[in-house]
């Protein structure tokens, strides 16, 4: 049951502020990251798979590096490339999320009220936090921040790829944020749209959820059933919530 007032509320991005579908987005903007990080060693399948297996190491990561370490490395092992090669690859895929990644924004919807969810949940709560995976840089969570209006000062923390150590959903992503933050699960309202990677991780440290039906992701393994609704029917639960 939500509470009447939470110290911190969570949104997730991807699939939740950012209405999507995750196999439509990632395919079609892989291409464009292929074109721009120039490596001609590898076919487009090749480059794809080495993309997806490394994503899968830092969703693996035992915090002993950061996610941004856990992909490179995973990269370099798969490829075979040197350690100079890497960071060249490296530092143009840093540029895309910053540049080119922008017009993956064809790949999703529009969605008018994320900024008034957030807007609502700054007039409600001590902070708001942008919980998306940590398996973008920062330039990357900030460009796609962008498709619906909102900027890194809408929230008073976003992870990223650089920084953090842990992915979704392994539930230490959510402790990580709780001791960083000070929080306790129970001051704390998590919003996504992953049934697994939103609701199921964040619910083992305690924390609240609301899923977002949207675009959702549902998980056999995990199911939720808790409370949910559409992006218009959270804006009502926003609305509802007292100041802590």
């Amino acid at each position: 049951m939500i509470k009447k007032s939470y110290k911190a509320i969570l949104f997730d991005m991807d699939g939740t502020l950012i209405p999507m579908d995750m196999k439509s987005f990632t395919e079609g903007y892989f291409v464009d990251l292929y074109r721009f990080a120039q490596v001609e060693e590898l076919s487009l399948q090749e480059f794809i798979d080495v993309i997806w297996k490394s994503t899968y190491a830092m969703m693996k990561n035992d915090g002993s590096m950061t996610n941004r370490d856990a992909f490179w490395k995973s990269f370099a092992e798969l490829t075979g490339f040197g350690e100079q090669k890497v960071v060249e690859i490296d530092k143009r895929c840093l540029k895309f999320y910053g540049t080119d990644f922008k017009n993956a924004k064809r790949f999703c919807q529009d969605n008018p009220l994320a900024k008034e969810a957030v807007s609502l949940a700054r007039s409600k709560a001590d902070k708001v936090i942008l919980a998306t995976n940590a398996i973008f840089p920062r330039a990357g969570q900030i460009t796609r921040m962008e498709w619906v209006d909102l900027s890194e000062s809408d929230f008073d923390y976003v992870t990223d790829y650089e920084t953090g150590r842990y992915c979704k959903p392994n539930p230490k992503y959510f402790v990580d944020i709780l001791e960083k933050h000070g929080l306790k699960p129970e001051e704390c309202l998590m919003i996504g749209n992953d049934e697994k990677e939103d609701m199921w991780c964040a619910s083992q440290v305690g924390i609240d959820c609301f899923l977002v039906t949207d675009s959702l992701i549902a998980c056999e393994d995990k199911p939720w059933s808790g409370l949910r609704g559409s992006f218009e029917e959270l804006i009502k639960v926003l609305e509802n919530l007292e100041h802590v």
